[in-house]
């Protein structure tokens, strides 16, 4: 497929040799990061005409290149589709040829639906994925028609789908059906509140260590002076701790595919442009950090007893992080905190440590 049909190229931005828009280039490589602008709003309520990503290019281009070695792509903007799904569909074709060159794409703008493209790409070419969503809100409507509210749905509900976990950060109570809550709960999928995800990245980030699949709705971060998201929020995640979290998704170790979704591209505020180009810097430097880790790793053993019965936690000596359980094999063990452990030493065992 020629994507020239419908991919518009980005127009050529004057930076300095320090800053990052001096290494983008515009087509797709092996081992790169491929950065891709979408303008359909239609699962969110919006419009579909193509819109001007240009203020936040600005804003990304004139950043620190820092010693970031991993190409990085600017492929331009995805022209929309008659329908929706035909908006799906030719992501979708973009994203496969992402997989096939081993590049990790990142999905920016569009509505919040788009992370269904993303699961469908992935899953093309993977099975068991894992798949972390930050969102404030938890949607299982059922509706033949795709949008914000029922793609989470059709993911869960696809036979030809393969996830093996789902873990859903950010969510507020009081925007949420109480329903959607309990059933996420019932199949055992994590839930993490927004309270518990903010001043430190610490608790949460072992849902995002093995994460293939990340997607942000920008609507789980808070609005300021102008809304930054098509459903904008007065309590969120700020600006650092969004960042900072950006920078947790990058160093996931089987990152494979990220979308950021439901800003707000009507915005004339800079600032807002300034956060999301930000946000994209500090994705792309997490996976420049992950690329130079190295890949045989050494584990310290520790063991908790609890109740009269033995538990066993790993340390990566390298990077510090932690691991529950005792199997040769670290795929095999569950991500956890530090926080996780000092606990267990304390007699109390996190719970998704028990489940079968």
């Amino acid at each position: 497929m020629n994507f020239e049909d419908f991919i518009i190229s980005p127009r050529n931005f004057r930076t300095e040799n320090w800053q990052i828009g001096n290494r983008i280039t515009k087509e797709i490589k092996e081992d790169s990061i491929v950065l891709l602008f979408v303008s359909d709003y239609r699962g969110a309520g919006g419009e579909a005409e193509v819109q001007d990503f240009t203020a936040i290019r600005k804003e990304f281009y004139r950043l620190s290149q820092l010693d970031f070695d991993i190409p990085i792509v600017d492929l331009g903007d995805l022209v929309s589709g008659k329908s929706v799904e035909d908006s799906h569909y030719i992501l979708q074709e973009v994203l496969s040829a992402c997989h096939q060159n081993r590049a990790i794409p990142v999905i920016i703008g569009g509505s919040n639906d788009f992370a269904f493209s993303l699961f469908s790409g992935l899953n093309f070419h993977q099975q068991n994925i894992n798949y972390t969503q930050i969102s404030n809100i938890i949607s299982l409507k059922q509706n033949e028609e795709i949008n914000e509210h029922t793609f989470l749905g059709k993911i869960f509900g696809s036979k030809n789908f393969s996830i093996k976990n789902y873990h859903h950060l950010g969510y507020q109570k009081h925007l949420n059906e109480a329903d959607s809550v309990k059933l996420i709960k019932e199949v055992e999928f994590d839930i993490v509140r927004l309270a518990e995800m903010m001043n430190s990245t610490e608790k949460t980030e072992p849902f995002f260590r093995k994460a293939d699949l990340v997607t942000v709705n920008c609507d789980a971060i808070e609005s300021f002076s102008d809304a930054f998201s098509v459903n904008p929020q007065v309590n969120g995640l700020n600006r650092r701790e969004i960042c900072a979290y950006m920078k947790e998704i990058g160093l996931s170790e089987n990152l494979k595919s990220v979308g950021i979704f439901n800003y707000n591209i009507y915005t004339e505020n800079q600032l807002n442009h300034q956060l999301l180009a930000q946000m994209i810097w500090y994705l792309i430097e997490g996976i420049n950090i992950q690329r130079s880790h190295p890949k045989e790793r050494q584990y310290e053993l520790f063991y908790v007893l609890i109740n009269d019965r033995q538990y066993a936690f790993k340390r990566d000596t390298f990077s510090s992080l932690w691991y529950f359980g005792d199997d040769e094999n670290i795929e095999n063990c569950i991500p956890c905190s530090r926080k996780d452990f000092d606990d267990a030493k304390k007699g109390w065992l996190n719970a998704r440590f028990t489940r079968v």
